[in-house]
Order: C-alpha cells, then structure tokens, then sequence
C-alpha cells in the first residue's frame, strides 16, 4: 500500500503538522521539527509533546510514514572544521528531537564542498559526521537525500550515496530518500517505462533497494540533467504523469513515506488524490 502526503507546516508547534496533513487526505507527512533557518531552536516543551502525540493518534498516520527534515543550515561536509563541527552540533539535535517526538527517521541534504576540497574529501567529512550522530544518538535512521548536483552539493549520483552508506558503521541506521525532481534534473530519466525501469535497476545495482525510506514527489521544471533544483506540480512540468503512474504501481514503494515538495499547496489535496487515482485496481 502506498502512503501519500505533503511537507506540511508545522507553524505554531510540531503538533499542527498532523493537523494539516489529515485536512489534505494525507496518509503520510514531512515536517521540520523547528525552523529551518535558524541554528537555534526553543526546547520541545511537555504541554507541545503531549498535543503532539494527541494529534498524532487522532490523524492515525504512524511514524514509520513521517519523513521530518533537517535545517537547511547543515552541511555535515562542510570544508572549514569549525563549521563542521557546529552542522554536527546542530543535527544531532535534530535527531535527538526526533527521538522525543518517537520519529524513526531524519531526512537530509548530504552536503557541499564549497568548491574548497575535492567530492572525496567531502563525502569523507559526511561519513564523518554521519558515524559521529549515530554514535551520540539512538534509533533514529539517518536518510539520505539525493540531491539535484545543484552548486557544489553532493549526493546527486547514486555513487555518492552508495559511498557514503559503505562507510556508515551502523548499517541499521541509514536509508535513503529519492527526490523524483533531483534524480531527473541530475540526469536520472523516469518519464518511460524504459527509462524507469533502467534506472531503478541502476539504483538498486548500486545503492540497494532495501535503503528505500521514503520518497520526495516532485515534478520538474528544468530539463533532463539540467543539475537545477527547481519543483513543479505534478504533471505540469518536464517529468510528467507517466513515471508517478509507475511509482504508484511499484510495489517496491510500499509502506514508506511519499511526499509531495510540488510548488502549489492549494492544490496538494488534489495531487494526493491524483496520485491514488493512478493505482491500477
């Protein structure tokens, strides 16, 4: 089965995530646990984690089908120590934030080399900081999200993940999350049944299938390999319906968290159930 949803606002408190999640047909949400834009972040209070879990069992979506995303400040590979360090800092609570609000997985942006050290070094600096979250936190997944190739951020090659994941110490604890807008804008194409069949063979020749932890649907408005990340709604940009049609009859996907980051939240209700509506009886 497959659970839908949106990255939803969770302004005025973690606890309004579900809320609007449930008002769109949601069966599955991301949300950021604080602001995303800003290194600190005021402490989960008892009176917004009680509400929280309120509105959670009320909206009856389970948090295996919760895909919380990290500030957009992190750069766990970034070139400079210091700022390394304080990306650590911040992620790990991040995670720690994740585990009071029982969330079993994180999803964020690998990270940048700001063109100051090589993609290796990079990557080595992520696998860095990935093993030390892990070591200072418990349970949660670390999921990592493929990235368009945008700038100097890495993660847009499926080698990058699966270099990454070699790494992790604790296998357990990493997955992967699959932008559809990211993987085409980095030269992946899924827009025919050829194309995402070959594709998908390549990611799961690489990466490994069973790393899938969730998924961003998102269409694009860039061409194929275009390395810019720019969303579209569904259907109105380059990808088009066809390949949300296969991965909404793949049942690879089953079972974990496919959110909408399209570009027009007045209409997410209408993908969600568009998206439903291309599942074969």
């Amino acid at each position: 089965m497959k659970y839908v949803g949106a990255h939803v606002s969770a302004s005025g408190g973690v606890y309004n995530a579900p809320i609007n999640a449930v008002a769109i047909g949601a069966k599955a949400f991301a949300l950021f646990t604080k602001n995303q834009r800003q290194w600190k972040a005021k402490e989960l209070d008892s009176k917004t984690i009680d509400k929280w879990f309120e509105e959670l069992e009320k909206s009856k979506i389970q948090a295996k089908h919760i895909l919380p995303h990290d500030s957009y400040l992190i750069n766990l590979g970034h070139p400079e120590e210091e700022k390394r360090e304080k990306s650590l800092d911040g992620f790990i609570h991040e995670l720690q934030r994740c585990e009071i609000l029982k969330l079993d997985r994180l999803n964020f942006h690998p990270g940048s080399h700001l063109r100051k050290i090589s993609e290796e070094q990079c990557l080595d600096r992520i696998a860095l900081s990935m093993n030390q979250a892990i070591d200072a936190t418990k349970d949660v997944k670390l999921v990592i999200e493929n990235t368009a190739g945008q700038g100097s951020n890495l993660g847009y090659k499926f080698e990058h993940l699966a270099y990454l994941i070699d790494k992790i110490e604790d296998k357990s604890r990493v997955g992967v999350c699959i932008d559809t807008c990211h993987m085409f804008t980095a030269g992946y194409d899924i827009r025919t049944r050829e194309a995402y069949d070959k594709t998908w063979k390549e990611f799961d020749e690489i990466v490994g299938r069973e790393y899938l932890m969730g998924m961003h649907l998102n269409d694009s408005k860039p061409e194929l390999g275009s390395k810019v990340d720019r969303h579209d709604s569904l259907g109105k940009g380059k990808i088009g319906w066809d390949a949300f049609k296969f991965i909404m009859n793949d049942e690879r996907m089953d079972d974990i968290p496919l959110i909408l980051e399209t570009i027009d939240e007045t209409i997410w209700a209408q993908e969600i159930k568009g998206l439903y509506d291309l599942v074969e009886k």
